[in-house]
């Protein structure tokens, strides 16, 4: 490609709308633009990396296996209401009726499409084990859409699903995937971890996610400093407290007047944090209140939560809804007398094996101390909703958990039944009795990846792109295109290079040499081939990778060979 027939419009200053590193690039590179919240145009340049993120991505889902389909975008909603998801999914669920008032989804993802699909192609086990997958646009109505195109409205994903006899097969199919995936992070040249997830509104009994490691993730992971355990913050546990065993004390009402913290709740009674616990309340799927009750010291992991609570949603109760239900204002609730005000009372697992605890009085300026489980309250149920943090033990092998950001990349579900059994998918086995799949799910932001190499490989000046998904492999700068010697040189350099396979461009734009550079450093390709006239009049021509600051002169004769070299190297897995 010539630079000066590209569509490339870099932007000096940063827009105003630009909220992530790899926003602001994009959108100053000339990648993508911005047509609606959460809706872009991707630009020549995106296309060309984001083609490139699936060409690697259908290479290894072929090589393992995998057969490649096309689903409708739009999906019935008769499907999604089988599968009981319909009214599930929520609101990030994009509806639309066509003109004879019939209700469809715009697929934020395809499991009730390609259940559907199976259950009416594949009949027997000869026919099992199965994967397919595709990449295809998606639609989620995301609250807020934020970071370009790291978390859109519309989107490419590429997503593939297993259907197995058993569950032993089907976990053969998911290894076969975590596999292909981690194949594909070194591939496109991500630092990377796979890490223990929450399998959200997807459902299944365990998943991993894919995560890019970057300091500008929005995710949080833990991980142990001993041996492999990774996690989602969603997901994340640790090693648990061990029972107290003091002898019970008598149970006393105590005034605290503006007590506003834990902090200072502790410091009044002359007790530490972890003595206390607290009572936090939540309104759930909108009509029944529930208690949470955590060590003071913790904080409560939502998403935990509504697992444990069997719930669709959870919220906050509100100051008003509190004070109705307990006739105490926020933060004075506890666990005392809340289940006989029809309050479901779930308690962490850092609170059950306390003794004498610290906890609302559910009055206004009143605290209970010496509250004990069993004697003075009852649960509903005792579950791990409580957050990990740095400094914790881990579960596994007692080693320390760090933290670190991270952004989701990719995601792999071990489904079981969960489709197949609500939409009755069934094959007939070797015994000759109609058996349900089991399923697998597995999904690649292919859009987002693109923004998450970005995050991860960046500098002050713009872009350094791995070689693997570079828009362009090589950029030929000509600093003077009036420089006949040096210019025809580039010219055959660059035509030599088209011929050998590098994907290459050539910058023949009439304009100043600190221009070139600029645009070159913001776009990032990852090498730079420059032919200046001092140094070409020795014979000699300037070879930079974008990744490092030093460059190398060589003799011109060589440059070609040496460019080849560089390319092929960069992409060996």
């Amino acid at each position: 490609m010539r630079w000066s027939k590209a569509l490339i419009n870099t932007l000096r200053e940063t827009p105003k709308e630009a909220e992530s590193i790899s926003h602001k690039y994009m959108l100053r590179s000339g990648m993508i633009k911005k047509l609606g919240a959460g809706i872009y145009d991707w630009l020549p340049l995106g296309l060309k990396s984001m083609q490139k993120v699936i060409e690697i991505i259908r290479e290894e889902m072929n090589t393992a296996g995998a057969q490649e389909v096309m689903l409708p975008v739009l999906s019935p909603s008769d499907l999604w209401k089988e599968s009981g998801r319909w009214g599930v999914y929520g609101k990030e669920m994009m509806r639309i009726k066509d003109r004879h008032d019939n209700e469809f989804a715009l697929g934020p993802t395809h499991e009730e499409v390609i259940t559907d699909v199976v259950r009416g192609q594949i009949n027997s086990y000869k026919q099992l084990p199965v994967n397919l997958y595709q990449i295809q646009v998606k639609f989620r109505d995301e609250i807020r859409p934020r970071f370009g195109v790291m978390r859109s409205r519309e989107f490419i994903m590429k997503d593939a699903y297993s259907f197995d006899r058993d569950e032993a097969s089907a976990m053969k199919s998911y290894q076969i995937m975590f596999e292909a995936y981690t194949k594909i992070c070194k591939r496109i040249g991500f630092k990377f971890r796979s890490v223990d997830a929450d399998s959200g509104a997807i459902g299944g009994s365990s998943s991993s996610e894919f995560m890019v490691l970057a300091d500008t993730g929005e995710d949080t992971i833990v991980y142990c400093d001993k041996c492999d355990y990774a996690a989602n913050m969603e997901k994340a546990v640790f090693a648990k407290y061990p029972e107290q065993t003091a002898g019970e004390e008598p149970l006393v009402k105590v005034h605290t007047p503006n007590i506003k913290t834990v902090e200072e709740l502790a410091a009044f009674l002359h007790k530490k944090p972890e003595d206390t616990a607290k009572t936090i309340l939540y309104i759930v799927d909108g009509k029944k209140m529930a208690g949470a009750v955590i060590r003071g010291d913790r904080e409560i992991n939502e998403i935990k939560l509504k697992n444990a609570l069997g719930a669709n949603e959870i919220r906050l109760a509100t100051p008003e809804e509190i004070l109705e239900k307990t006739g105490a204002p926020v933060g004075f609730a506890g666990p005392i007398k809340l289940r006989e005000k029809s309050i479901r009372l779930a308690i962490d697992e850092t609170v059950a094996g306390l003794k004498n605890t610290v906890t609302g009085g559910n009055e206004l300026d009143y605290h209970y101390t010496g509250v004990n489980r069993g004697r003075d309250y009852q649960e509903n149920l005792v579950a791990d909703f409580a957050k990990a943090q740095k400094g914790d033990k881990c579960a596994k092998c007692g080693g320390t958990l760090n933290e670190q950001k991270g952004i989701e990349m990719g995601h792999v579900f071990y489904l079981g039944k969960k489709y197949s059994k609500s939409m009755r998918a069934t094959f007939l086995d070797e015994d000759g009795k109609a058996k349900e799949f089991e399923m697998g799910c597995y999904g690649i932001g292919v859009t987002r990846t693109v923004a998450a190499s970005i995050e991860q490989n960046n500098d002050e000046n713009g872009i350094i792109w791995p070689m693997a998904i570079a828009p362009y492999e090589v950029n030929v700068v000509p600093v003077n295109v009036k420089y006949t010697e040096g210019m025809e040189y580039a010219e055959e350099l660059y035509k030599k290079l088209k011929a050998a396979g590098v994907d290459v461009i050539i910058d023949d734009r009439d304009i100043s040499p600190g221009v070139k550079f600029k645009d070159a450093d913001l776009i990032g390709i990852p090498l730079r081939v420059v032919v200046g006239e001092k140094n070409f009049k020795d014979g000699k021509v300037e070879i930079r990778l974008r990744r490092e600051k030093n460059f190398e002169l060589l003799d011109k004769a060589v440059v070609f060979d040496k460019v080849v070299e560089t390319v092929k190297k960069a992409k060996v897995l």
